[in-house]
């Protein structure tokens, strides 16, 4: 924040003098803080079907940067972009192929899996819309000048998903070091597979999704950067216990809490001091707490 331009003022040592009182500048009067990042949660899912590259393009259209989405593996050994570990939710796989539930996305092969209509359920004007593989994902996130919040989906269905995930953002040009630095996040709710992703690639961002107690925080911030909890399971005391860790790459923990989609609960959590809200509808939390 900047002091008000006045009249005939002179900054002396952080502070206004007019004549012989001295004001309190704004940087003085409230302590500084960083914006919270906002981040679209599976894209804008509010308004486009989630998980999709019209959802991306939507919070592309919102001004919004940060997106975040699930990664899951194919039978056929592809990755895909979807929340559920089923197909039956935001598909029309139950029309498509009847006789195969439960719809596991581990029971198809991509070119099944394209074949699906993922948009429809969201409304008449996605109807087409089709699951993403993380390639074409990545390339439209790329192409948007977006940033990415990517989570490692049910690991333990998908032995060895870390390693290829990590080819796929290789090869997408995700790894060269201001892509690392500045635009890529990996998370999960498998603290296994957050270590293995820290291991393998210590200069990954990571995250760990879920609510640890305070005595086990020193143990996670060997391996993640953040502590990503549900708004409902925190406090500012809680967020304070995070932030007085340091992680893997010597800062101080993070914090990112999902899923607030309104701007009282928006406001309640960046009060709390947390680094990032994801958000189903991120320009709603975007007006809210200015991030």
């Amino acid at each position: 924040m900047h002091a008000r331009a006045a009249a005939a003022l002179t900054s002396v040592a952080g502070s206004v003098v007019i004549g012989v009182l001295v004001l309190p500048t704004a940087a003085q009067a409230a302590p500084a803080h960083n914006r919270t990042v906002v981040v679209a949660h599976r894209g804008a899912s509010a308004y486009a079907p989630e998980n999709t590259l019209a959802a991306i393009d939507r919070a592309h259209a919102l001004g919004i940067t940060w997106v975040e989405n699930d990664v899951q593996r194919t039978k056929d050994g592809a990755l895909v972009v979807l929340h559920d570990t089923t197909l039956a939710r935001t598909t029309n796989v139950e029309q498509v192929y009847p006789d195969r539930s439960p719809w596991n996305v581990a029971d198809f092969t991509s070119a099944e899996i394209a074949k699906l209509d993922a948009g429809s359920w969201k409304g008449a004007e996605y109807t087409g819309s089709r699951i993403p593989t993380l390639h074409q994902y990545l390339r439209r996130v790329d192409h948007n000048h977006q940033k990415l919040l990517m989570e490692i989906k049910s690991p333990e269905l998908y032995p060895g998903i870390e390693v290829q995930i990590l080819r796929e953002l290789r090869r997408d040009g995700w790894l060269d070091s201001w892509d690392v630095r500045h635009r890529l996040i990996v998370q999960s709710f498998s603290a296994d597979s957050v270590r293995t992703v820290h291991t393998l690639r210590p200069d990954i961002k990571t995250g760990f999704l879920g609510t640890p107690a305070v005595s086990e925080l020193p143990a996670y911030a060997k391996f993640a950067d953040q502590i990503n909890p549900s708004h409902t399971t925190i406090s500012a005391d809680y967020v304070k216990s995070v932030h007085a860790l340091k992680g893997p790459h010597g800062k101080p923990l993070e914090s990112y809490t999902w899923t607030v989609n309104d701007a009282k609960t928006a406001q309640k959590v960046a009060g709390f001091g947390v680094d990032g809200i994801i958000s189903n509808a991120p320009d709603v939390v975007r007006k809210a707490v200015g991030g």
